[in-house]
């Protein structure tokens, strides 16, 4: 009989799938991934998730996990070989500003033709508050928790990914050298490519399983 496997709702480019396939993929736990499509949501995802956001997690005993520092958490309870979850003591504090604060900030900056009520440049401050503090921190270590990588800089390194996105000189250029050079490094490592890979949008009949996906 084949195994089933835990069913991941994703969308490739959100920040939060992104940490949570990182996070699955290091862990080596063997998934179904579904792509959807942003604005015509699946019924079977809004059937156990009705917040309809990605990522969603429909594990083999029917159990949900529908927000992405859970599912992380769940992954590295089943496998962590390099310690992932031994992160600094501000690991918590840095991943809250991240959620909270700064992706408030974020989607301004990057959407700032929605938010009329300020210059973009107003938002792309505002989100330097958290850039100086993660330059700050990666002066004095490699990682975001000190000298290995862990949990702090899978969860924070998407969105920041997004942010430089925005204005990609502006970033280069900014003077953040420490986080380029850790943001160029993640982009590099194989394990984010490995997660970026294309998959085409799932429906009910299409039935594809995390196998054998285009690279972009």
């Amino acid at each position: 009989m084949k195994k089933t496997l835990p069913i991941l709702y994703s969308f490739r480019r959100c920040p939060y799938a992104i940490r949570a396939r990182l996070a699955i993929a290091y862990a080596g736990i063997p998934i179904e991934i579904r792509e959807v499509q942003l604005r015509h949501k699946p019924g079977q995802m809004l059937a156990i998730s009705a917040k309809g956001t990605v990522p969603v997690l429909q594990l083999p005993d029917g159990k949900v996990i529908d927000e992405s520092l859970d599912i992380m958490h769940w992954a590295l309870a089943q496998h962590d070989p390099e310690h992932w979850l031994d992160a600094g003591e501000d690991s918590e504090k840095l991943i809250q500003w991240n959620d909270g604060d700064f992706k408030y900030y974020l989607d301004r900056y990057k959407y700032a033709d929605r938010y009329p009520e300020f210059p973009v440049s107003y938002y792309r401050i505002q989100g330097e508050k958290f850039l100086a503090e993660l330059e700050n921190k990666l002066s004095q270590n490699p990682f975001l928790g000190g000298s290995s990588f862990s949990i702090t800089d899978t969860a924070i390194f998407p969105f920041i990914r997004q942010y430089a996105a925005v204005d990609n000189q502006w970033f280069v250029c900014s003077g953040y050298q420490h986080l380029n050079n850790w943001l160029d490094k993640l982009l590099a490592s194989d394990l984010f490519l490995s997660v970026m890979v294309k998959y085409p949008v799932w429906n009910a009949l299409s039935n594809y399983v995390d196998s054998k996906p285009d690279l972009e």
